[in-house]
C-alpha cells in the first residue's frame, strides 16, 4: 500500500484556491473556506490583494480568523469600513475582481442553487420541499464579479444535470416563461441578460474543474490523485457527463503552505476540520 498523502481533501481546495488568487486583485470572500484560502494567498504570492465581505469591510489584515462575514475581527487593519449597499455597489461598477460562491447544488455550466430542493411551481411560484438560506448576494456576485470561483463538496445529488432552482446565474441560465400555468423553459447566455463575468473554475473535494470556451460546459482539469482519487470517481459522483480527457493530477500542497495554515491561519481547525 502507498504511504497517505500528509495532507487533507479540505486542505487541498484551500491551496488550489489560494492559487488561483491574483496579486492586486479585490477579492470578494465570504467566511470559511474562501477565507482561509485568501489569508494563505496574502502570506505568500499576493500580498496586495485587497479582502472585503458584503458586511462592508475593505482590505482586512486579520490578526485571527473570522467566523462571520459580520465578525469584528474583520475590523483588524481594515483601511474602510462601511455598509452593505456600498459595498454591493462596487460590484455594479466592476470593481470586484473575484468572488467565491458555494451553494447545494450545481449544474455543468456553474449554476448553484442554494435556496431549495424539491421544487413545484403553483401559480407562478416556486414552492419546495426543503428551503435553505438563499442568496445572501451570492446572486449578485455570480451576476457581477469579473471572475467567480465555485467551492463545493464533490457529490452525485449535488453536481446535477439542471438545478432544481437557479439562485447565482452560471454561464448558461434556464428560464421559465408562465403562460395559462404551463412552463416553457429555455436555455440563454448570461450575457444577452446583462451579466459580465462568469464562473472560472470549480473546486471540490476530488479535483478542479473548468468551463470549456465555446460550450461553458465543464470539465476536469485536474483530481487530487495522492488522495485515492481517480477520473473514474469524479464521472461516478457527477450527475451529468463530464470531460476528463485534459485531467492531470493537481500538484499538491507545499510544505510552507500547509504550515501557514495549520500553524497561523486555521490552527485550531475551525473549518479545516470540517
Amino acid at each position: 500500500m502507498g504511504q497517505k498523502p500528509g495532507y487533507t481533501a479540505l486542505e487541498m481546495m484551500v491551496v488550489q484556491a489560494s492559487r488561483m488568487i491574483r496579486d492586486g486583485e479585490v477579492v470578494f470572500v465570504g467566511t470559511g473556506l474562501p477565507m482561509i484560502a485568501s489569508m494563505l494567498a496574502k502570506y505568500l504570492h499576493a500580498p496586495r490583494a485587497v479582502l472585503c465581505c458584503e458586511a462592508g469591510f475593505w482590505d482586512s489584515r486579520f490578526l485571527h480568523i473570522p467566523m462571520t462575514v459580520g465578525d469584528s475581527r474583520w475590523y483588524v487593519g481594515s483601511t474602510w469600513c462601511v455598509g452593505q449597499s456600498c459595498m454591493f455597489s462596487l460590484l455594479q461598477r466592476r470593481r470586484i475582481d473575484l468572488g467565491f460562491l458555494g451553494g447545494a447544488q450545481m449544474d455543468k455550466y456553474g449554476n448553484i442553487n442554494s435556496t431549495g430542493i424539491g421544487v413545484r411551481v403553483k401559480g407562478g411560484y416556486y414552492l419546495f420541499d426543503k428551503r435553505f438560506e438563499g442568496s445572501g448576494g451570492a446572486a449578485d456576485i455570480a451576476s457581477m464579479a469579473n471572475r467567480v470561483i465555485i467551492m463545493m463538496k464533490h457529490e452525485r445529488r449535488r453536481f446535477v444535470e439542471r438545478v432544481d432552482y437557479i439562485t447565482s446565474p452560471g454561464w448558461h441560465v434556464w428560464l421559465h416563461d408562465f403562460e395559462e400555468g404551463r412552463g416553457r423553459t429555455r436555455l440563454v447566455p448570461r450575457w444577452e441578460l446583462g451579466m459580465w463575468g462568469g464562473p472560472e473554475a470549480v473546486i471540490s473535494t476530488m479535483g478542479v474543474m473548468r468551463f470549456d470556451e465555446e460550450t461553458k460546459e465543464m470539465y476536469v482539469e485536474s483530481y487530487y490523485a495522492d488522495l485515492g482519487v481517480t477520473l473514474e470517481d469524479i464521472q461516478r459522483n457527477t450527475g451529468f457527463e463530464i470531460g476528463v480527457d485534459e485531467a492531470e493530477p493537481a500538484e499538491p500542497p507545499t510544505e510552507r503552505e500547509l504550515e501557514l495554515l495549520r500553524g497561523r491561519i486555521d490552527p485550531e481547525g475551525i473549518f479545516l476540520r470540517g
